[in-house]
């Protein structure tokens, strides 16, 4: 297997974690699990988004957040944004890094914003200029790179095209996600073999929720591919309001437990994580995905060796 050394986590349960829970969690809570991840060793982590309350209200009050959240050297905090408006309140609460999205499927972006996915990257132009101007970094999104609800199968030329897309407005740290959970080792596999291939330029991030169970098993895949850089959610925490279906991210228990077995080097702390989760699921009330979480560490195993018994 293509085994790398170390992987970059970036920790999303504060966004995409959070923007689907029945519960709000208040601007203290919500600094207080972002200040507990970065404590962990994330040198990433996405702090909330900047949208439009009535559209994701769970994500309301991100200004608030990033004002209060105890910003460590060396971690980057970013968000996602929609429009200049979104990248404009990024710049006023010293937002680090804005994430860009448009959506794979045809259908999908052109029932949500009425243009196809290039044409929506190319209106990204303006809050790209923004946030040069500002010392704001940036980066793009492809949800359903892996599959869509819609058209089940996305071809990797419509991927190509979007990603060409990006570029020509000045964006080259992209990340394919699997906002449906469609997406198969194999497909994962060729989708960034292919990526990498045509557009080298590009740093890739894989974001893959385990909707139908294959979320680690797709970031095996992409890591075999030669990615790097991976995003995970406490708790399993998340899904996307606006993918039927959709559940909770691939959890951070769970890729730190593999990651730490291979011997790969995240620079994170496994036993503060596991904490992040127990707090994360205390917070929003309900039980958790997370393997982890429910069922414990291989190492944490302490069960007695059954005695021998004796045939009669």
């Amino acid at each position: 297997m293509n085994i790398p050394e170390e992987v970059i986590l970036c920790e999303v349960g504060p966004r995409d974690g959070l923007q689907n829970e029945k519960r709000i969690l208040t601007v203290e809570e919500k600094a207080e699990l972002i200040d507990l991840c970065s404590d962990a060793g994330y040198k990433v982590i996405e702090a909330g988004s900047f949208v439009h309350p009535k559209a994701v209200p769970q994500m309301a009050a991100t200004d608030e957040v990033f004002n209060r959240i105890k910003k460590k050297e060396g971690v980057e905090y970013r968000a996602l944004t929609a429009n200049l408006k979104g990248t404009q309140r990024a710049k006023a609460c010293g937002c680090d890094k804005v994430k860009l999205n448009v959506s794979a499927s045809m259908a999908h972006n052109i029932a949500n914003l009425n243009c196809t996915p290039a044409q929506s990257v190319e209106r990204f132009g303006e809050c790209v200029h923004f946030a040069r101007e500002s010392g704001i970094k940036v980066s793009g999104s492809v949800s359903m790179a892996f599959g869509s609800p819609w058209e089940r199968e996305i071809p990797l030329a419509d991927v190509g095209r979007i990603v060409e897309s990006y570029l020509k407005v000045g964006v080259d740290e992209i990340s394919l996600s699997d906002a449906s959970g469609m997406g198969i080792p194999g497909r994962v596999y060729a989708l960034f073999k292919e990526m990498q291939r045509e557009y080298p330029e590009v740093t890739f991030w894989g974001h893959f929720h385990n909707t139908r169970g294959l979320g680690i098993a797709n970031i095996l895949a992409a890591m075999e591919a030669g990615i790097r850089r991976f995003d995970v959610s406490f708790a399993g925490c998340g899904g996307c309001p606006f993918v039927p279906g959709a559940t909770g991210n691939v959890s951070s228990e769970d890729v730190l437990h593999m990651l730490d077995g291979m011997g790969i080097n995240s620079g994170i702390d496994s036993d503060r994580v596991i904490a992040i989760g127990k707090r994360a699921v205390e917070l929003t009330g309900h039980p958790s995905d997370s393997y982890i979480l429910n069922v414990g560490r291989n190492k944490d195993l302490q069960m007695e060796i059954p005695e021998k018994r004796e045939r009669k």
